[in-house]
């Protein structure tokens, strides 16, 4: 038995619930056909929502009338759905903008099934090392209380986020020269080394504690496979070739000017397979200054429905859907290998927020659009709003993960799949 399939059984031993496809990869030889198309999903998070007055249609259904933020996706009107009255029944205002992808507060999720996981890492975890990247998340540390903090672990840690396009454009076709690749194989071998001392010792002491320091020692042996199974990735794509850059090596420019770089690099990303999960984090960061606006994003985000602040914010909200459609036709124009699908068929895209009206500090009703991945769109589907009878955003999350390959039946706080939401 191989080192690798010995600490496998020990992470199943452990009851650590990891997605078996994710483990049966690692073994496998990089670059074999897979029988189907890959699955593949994208999600956009935006810290301060889009302005409800500017952002839903009057109406449901199929004839609905495109809305002034959602007119740039006109020639995309059969490519998206938009959802109403989901969410995930959290307060908080901005503290709880973090729930967006996960469904949970990070102070409640210690007693979910599968802790705080966003739904993109739990994508991630399936994908496994069949990608150099199981996942991208593109975004920056500075912002309004931290950022979006959109990617969590499933132990509860914030996946640090790609600050720009140059450091994007390096990590997926930049290759470190031979004397970096060493230090970074010993580097990856020391780690290795130093974790197979501590879960050993782990063991040792475990005999030794109570249950209350039992199980916190197993909440910190958690933290450190994540360690050891990132090590293992790290392993297997040591000594493998990046693809070959189609385009030069761009510049940093800020957010704002940087968005439509970095739609374009996550499609390269996803069609030369280097990963099937991305995440772009819209945070505080974005500057209002790059569109010729002197207010601030946040600041007018609290328009006090004002109308000068209410036109400002439009139209920073604008541009940002004008650029998600950029990336969607972007996505329809790639042809996938040997296919007649295109890299939209292919890939769920969800543009959403986890803050329903920034100015009222809510976090419900949230903006929720689901493009491409073989659903049946063209839509607007509106849902209960009665409490007890409410949908949970979460329910989405499950008919995402279920249509990406997962074999699981709940996310978070789930009660299903998504009702009324098809295959094509």
């Amino acid at each position: 038995m191989t080192r690798f399939m010995q600490r496998r059984t020990f992470l199943k031993a452990a009851g650590i619930s990891i997605a078996l496809p994710t483990l049966e990869s690692l073994p496998h030889t990089v670059g074999a056909a897979e029988t189907q198309t890959p699955q593949r999903m994208v999600c956009i998070g935006n810290e301060f929502g889009m302005y409800p007055g500017a952002f839903w249609p009057e109406k449901h259904g199929a004839d609905y009338e495109l809305s002034q933020l959602l007119q740039p996706l006109k020639e995309h009107r059969k490519d998206f759905t938009l959802f109403s009255h989901l969410d995930h029944g959290v307060k908080g205002g901005h503290f709880a903008v973090h729930t967006f992808l996960t469904g949970v507060k990070s102070t409640e999720a210690k007693g979910m099934p599968e802790g705080g996981i966003s739904v993109d890492q739990r994508a991630a975890e399936f994908v496994g090392s069949r990608t150099r990247f199981p996942s991208l998340t593109i975004g920056s540390e500075d912002g309004l209380h931290g950022g979006c903090m959109m990617s969590w672990t499933r132990t509860g840690t914030r996946i640090p986020p790609i600050p720009g396009p140059r450091e994007l454009f390096r990590a997926l076709f930049v290759e470190s020269n031979a004397e970096a690749k060493r230090q970074a194989a010993d580097r990856i071998e020391l780690q290795g080394s130093i974790l197979d001392a501590v879960l050993g010792d782990a063991n040792a002491l475990k005999r030794r504690l109570n249950s209350s320091d039992r199980a916190k020692l197993d909440e910190y042996l958690s933290s450190v496979r994540d360690v050891e199974l990132k090590l293992e990735l790290d392993r297997h794509w040591q000594n493998i070739a990046k693809p070959t850059a189609p385009i030069h090596e761009p510049e940093n420019e800020g957010l704002t000017r940087d968005l439509p770089k970095i739609y374009d690099l996550i499609a390269l990303a996803l069609q030369s397979d280097s990963t099937r999960v991305a995440t772009v984090e819209i945070g505080g960061s974005f500057a209002a200054s790059d569109l010729g606006i002197r207010k601030g994003y946040h600041g007018l985000s609290h328009h006090g429905q004002l109308q000068e602040n209410l036109d400002l914010l439009v139209q920073i909200e604008l541009y940002q859907i004008e650029q998600f459609a950029r990336f969607l036709s972007k996505l329809r124009s790639l042809r996938e290998t040997n296919s007649d699908k295109t890299l939209l068929d292919s890939t769920m895209v969800l543009l959403g927020s986890g803050m329903g009206n920034a100015n009222s500090h809510t976090n419900h009703d949230l903006p929720i659009i689901l493009a491409g991945g073989g659903f049946k769109h063209g839509e607007h589907k509106q849902y209960p709003q009665e409490n007890r009878q409410r949908v949970p955003l979460c329910n989405l999350y499950v008919s995402m993960l279920q249509r990406f390959g997962v074999e699981t039946e709940q996310f978070s706080t789930s009660t299903g799949t998504l009702t009324g939401l098809e295959l094509a």
